[in-house]
C-alpha cells in the first residue's frame, strides 16, 4: 500500500436518482424516493475510490464501517453529488467523511472505514471461516 493522501483530500462522484433506487422491502415501495440504502451504496463507494488509488495489485480494500446520517429526500431524476474527504488513519482503518448533496440541499452526511489488506491474507481468513 502507499498512501498518496492527506488530510482533507477529496475524491467525488456523482449519480442521478432512479426508480430502482427508491425506498422499496418485500411488502413493496415505501416512496419515491431515493433511500437511505442506495446513498450508503454511494458513500461506500466515494470512500473506496481513495483505496483504489493506495492499494497494490496484491492487496485489496474491505468495509470496516458505515455512519450514515440522512438529512432530506433527493427526488427521481435528481442529480446527487458526493464528496468524500481522506481523514487519514486509525487502528488500521483508512476513515473517509463523506458528504451527499442535491444542489445546495444536504442529503446525507457520513463516514465509512476500509481495511487495506493482502488479497492472499483475505483468501485464507475466509477459508478457515467456511470451514468451521
Amino acid at each position: 500500500m502507499i498512501d498518496r493522501f492527506e488530510k482533507g483530500d477529496e475524491k467525488s462522484h456523482s449519480f442521478v436518482v432512479e426508480q430502482e433506487d427508491f425506498a422499496q422491502f418485500d411488502s413493496g415501495l415505501v416512496h419515491e424516493l431515493c433511500s437511505t440504502f442506495k446513498l450508503a451504496r454511494e458513500m461506500e463507494w466515494a470512500g473506496r475510490l481513495f483505496v483504489l488509488d493506495i492499494k497494490e495489485e496484491e492487496e485489496e480494500g474491505i468495509g470496516t464501517f458505515l455512519e450514515i446520517n440522512h438529512e432530506n429526500p433527493a427526488f427521481e431524476n435528481e442529480r446527487v453529488d458526493l464528496v468524500a474527504k481522506y481523514e487519514g488513519w486509525k487502528d488500521g482503518e483508512l476513515r473517509v467523511k463523506v458528504v451527499a448533496k442535491v444542489g445546495e440541499r444536504l442529503v446525507a452526511s457520513g463516514r465509512t472505514g476500509q481495511r487495506v489488506i493482502k488479497k492472499n491474507s483475505l483468501e485464507r481468513r475466509l477459508d478457515q471461516m467456511r470451514n468451521n
